[in-house]
């Protein structure tokens, strides 16, 4: 079937490969587990296999049928045939494995992120340069959307996937990335929303940056917001 390229849709060729990278997770036969973007069901199918219960996404009616025909024989699967951002998110504790439409990225990992009951972990397959915006380079986030994750979930890339591994082939490098809810949060769930306001005012505004505390949280004036190491965007939102 012919990938729509308004959905950003690069599937991924074989099972092998899927159960591979599930094996990189911390999916569990208890989980309840989220795939966003289900296409024909190459991801929903394996995660049946290894999972409790699965609630698979799809917004494109030509892959929905061919979604329920390839998950029939599984009772634990859900399908919904709606846009995941504006569905509901599950009220009891869940996981989400996906490999989600790149031009969703962000508006998909932030509505995760930022939700009332977040994930327990999050493992999504991303371009690579999205991916390098979440993890610390060094000891410093390059982008915006790292420093407001990480007071709650650690990141790192866990493989990265070769442009053969889809059909049709990508333009871009991707990786999958994985996202683990901290057991202590940095910064109170209760703060967030002001943290992450504060965070994206320093980076898109560099004089409301340089008008802060810097001193005390150890930032010299010569360090620009991507400098900042998460040790300082937590002392520097402690002190304001």
């Amino acid at each position: 079937m012919r990938r729509l390229t308004s959905h950003s849709q690069h599937f991924l060729r074989q099972p092998s490969l899927v159960k591979e990278l599930i094996g990189h997770s911390t999916l569990r036969r208890s989980d309840t587990v989220i795939d966003i973007g289900a296409g024909s069901g190459i991801i929903t199918s394996v995660l049946a296999e290894r999972c409790k219960y699965v609630i698979s996404y799809e917004v494109d009616e030509r892959m929905i049928a061919k979604l329920r025909e390839n998950t029939a024989e599984f009772s634990n699967v859900r399908i919904v045939a709606k846009d995941f951002i504006d569905s509901p998110l599950p009220e009891g504790p869940y996981k989400v494995f996906a490999n989600i439409p790149f031009h969703l990225s962000s508006p998909i990992l932030r509505k995760l992120t930022e939700a009332d009951n977040p994930p327990d972990a999050i493992y999504l397959i991303v371009q690579k340069q999205f991916a390098q915006k979440l993890v610390i380079d060094g000891d410093h986030f390059t982008g915006q959307l790292g420093a407001m994750v990480a007071p709650l979930f650690a990141v790192r890339v866990r493989r990265t996937l070769q442009r053969t591994d889809y059909f049709p082939h990508p333009a871009v490098d991707t990786m999958l990335v994985e996202l683990l809810r901290r057991e202590e949060p940095l910064i109170t769930p209760a703060k967030m929303p002001i943290y992450r306001e504060f965070i994206a005012d320093c980076f898109s505004t560099p004089k409301i940056f340089q008008r802060q505390p810097l001193a005390k949280a150890g930032i010299t004036p010569e360090q620009k917001p991507s400098q900042v190491t998460l040790d300082q965007w937590v002392k520097l939102f402690s002190t304001i």
